[in-house]
């Protein structure tokens, strides 16, 4: 039995990793809700928005990754992408954290006022 080339194998786990984007970086952590109280409600909606922007980018690389067929005889290629999507899961909860604390912070600061 002849094995494949590794030359396609390579090729396909740097294609793999190429639709998780910056899956692997690290951010989008928890921020301190005191660092929201001097801004202003514009600024606050900017940040929603590009929140919810990455949440979108991170989760449409998240389903690439997950919709990608992977050939059997690419050895650990389902781990990877595997490994690949639990990293952006996670990222997105992470990214939904921060929008919730965003929205919270604007909640209070912007409460009666018209935008």
């Amino acid at each position: 039995m002849a094995f494949p080339p590794l030359l396609p194998h390579a090729v396909f786990v740097g294609a793999l990793l190429s639709l998780a984007g910056c899956s692997s970086t690290p951010g989008g952590g928890s921020v301190d809700p005191s660092a929201y109280a001097a801004t202003g409600c514009n600024e606050l909606n900017t940040e929603v928005g590009t929140v919810s922007a990455e949440i979108s980018r991170v989760a449409i690389a998240r389903g690439k990754v997950a919709n990608t067929n992977v050939p059997k005889w690419v050895l650990g290629g389902r781990r990877v992408a595997t490994s690949v999507v639990d990293r952006q899961t996670a990222r997105i909860d992470s990214l939904q954290q921060q929008e919730q604390e965003i929205v919270a912070a604007r909640n209070r600061n912007c409460a009666g006022q018209l935008d």
